[in-house]
């Protein structure tokens, strides 16, 4: 289990997050949401061990992540919300270097990345370096770098960044299918309709606090709201959507 207690950073006079708790299972996918602002990005460079907070703690099992870092991140499956890539490199290649990097056998190294080509439809693309793909297809290759190593923890901050509508849907079962295996899943992402697809539970944060944090129908259950989107509009306390989107409007023709 990864237990984020009293998660705190302090950015000068800024604070976010601010005194943050949540629990993510093995076996369930918990969604992680929030304006922007609010600390979901600085929180999950934390859980990566990325960023070392201000105050609280991050444990895996009862292990402070910080304690052995190392160890950790060798537990530990990412993929960014702005990726940099090596683009003079092939597909393969980036992956046969993560791969080395990750201390994967030599052998084993080389079927997975055949066959992780072979899964998203780029196997073709092979010989090509990074920099000819599109933003997908190296998306693809992200996705494929963060879970080569069997990670048991995965925390995916935008991992739909770019992707088809074909390659989304097989994502998206790809994120259930690590939650039924057993791994401890946390899902950025600002793709409400998504979060709801996937996730067990979400936490939504606002202005570095957690303003909500239990599974999507119990949320919408106790806030008698149809949709998650709709939740997270009360929650955090969205202004009018629809007055915002004719005042553009009315702004463009003026």
């Amino acid at each position: 289990m990864l237990v984020a207690e009293s998660l705190t950073k302090h950015y000068g006079a800024l604070t976010a997050p601010r005194d943050v708790s949540f629990q993510a299972r093995p076996g369930e996918v918990l969604g992680l949401l929030g304006p922007n602002g609010s600390g979901k990005s600085t929180t999950v460079k934390i859980l990566t061990g990325l960023l070392h907070p201000s105050a609280g703690d991050v444990t895996v099992n009862g292990t402070d992540i910080f304690a052995d870092l190392p160890k950790y991140k060798a537990k530990i499956g990412y993929v960014p919300e702005e990726p940099h890539l090596y683009s003079y490199l092939t597909g393969p290649e980036y992956l046969r270097l993560v791969g080395r990097l990750r201390n994967i056998d030599e052998g084993a190294l080389n079927a997975k990345i055949d066959r992780f080509l072979q899964l998203l439809d780029i196997y073709d693309d092979r010989y090509q370096t990074l920099s000819s793909y599109s933003k997908g297809t190296r998306q693809k290759i992200l996705i494929s770098a963060a879970v080569l190593h069997n990670p048991q923890v995965v925390v995916l901050d935008e991992p739909f960044s770019g992707l088809d509508v074909s390659a989304a849907r097989i994502l998206k079962a790809f994120v259930k299918a690590l939650a039924d295996e057993g791994k401890i899943v946390v899902f950025s992402s600002h793709v409400l309709e998504v979060v709801e697809q996937v996730c067990s539970r979400v936490v939504i944060l606002k202005d570095g606090v957690v303003v909500g944090h239990d599974s999507v129908p119990q949320l919408r259950s106790t806030l008698q709201l149809p949709s998650l989107d709709a939740v997270f509009a009360s929650l955090v306390r969205e202004e009018n959507v629809t007055g915002c989107a004719r005042g553009l409007v009315e702004v463009m023709g003026s």
